[in-house]
């Protein structure tokens, strides 16, 4: 079935999978450049169109993470997860467009943003706690029980990886193919409200992607409060 699969950059290109992550990922990074270049173009202090729309954005981001790390903390790492959310969701939606992949729906793509989340927020937690404590946190309340405890939070630290990667690639492979199959079976005009419903699920997979690393980040570097 993939392979009946069109794109316009695979019959540009060929349709091997590095040449189509990279070419629906540069489109997705140039929507995301003009969006951000006409929302900051001419600022107002009463905003309107792409302006108001970036700034409800960074709003819902900083309140998401408020919840679970405070304010003040959420606005310190808004860069990288307001980016991660922006990519995840236009990436997202990229997929739902006839002749168009979404870079999402590449195992290769998700694991790459997984790996960036998890490598990033060790690095906050033995910058913050220092190498020894942070891992010493692995091991529980009670020595007795570091043996037992110790490995467990590696794997499932580790398992961290697979899920952020595997549950964002799931969801959107299986997406790509449920558009596929429904244009192939009605007119492009009536499979409306599928395309509503795919836009759904690439908002909440974006949403999640974005609420999990809050709350891994938090995990890292607030374990003094967690242990309270």
């Amino acid at each position: 079935m993939e392979g009946r699969l069109f794109t316009f950059l695979g019959a540009i290109g060929g349709h091997g999978q590095e040449w189509l992550i990279l070419s629906h990922f540069a489109i997705v990074i140039g929507v995301i450049f003009l969006l951000s270049r006409a929302a900051t173009k001419k600022m107002q202090l009463v905003p309107t169109g792409s302006q108001n729309l970036l700034e409800a954005f960074i709003g819902g981001i900083i309140s998401m993470g408020a919840d679970t790390m405070g304010e003040q903390n959420a606005r310190r790492y808004l860069p990288l997860i307001g980016s991660l959310a922006l990519v995840i969701f236009f990436s997202n939606m990229l997929g739902i467009i006839p002749g168009f992949e979404s870079p999402t729906a590449n195992i290769n793509f998700t694991l790459s943003l997984a790996l960036i989340v998890f490598v990033y927020y060790n690095y906050l937690g033995i910058k913050k706690n220092g190498f020894v404590n942070y891992f010493k946190h692995f091991m529980g309340p009670m020595p007795v029980l570091a043996p037992l405890m110790f490995p467990i939070e590696i794997i499932s630290h580790l398992s961290r990886i697979i899920s952020l990667s595997f549950r964002l690639f799931g969801s959107i492979k299986g997406d790509d193919m449920f558009t596929m199959v429904l244009l192939m079976l009605v007119p492009w005009l009536l499979p409306m409200a599928g395309f509503f419903m795919l836009t759904a699920f690439g908002f909440l997979q974006a949403f999640i992607f974005s609420i999990l690393t809050y709350v891994y980040i938090a995990g890292s570097i607030m374990m003094e409060e967690e242990g309270h």
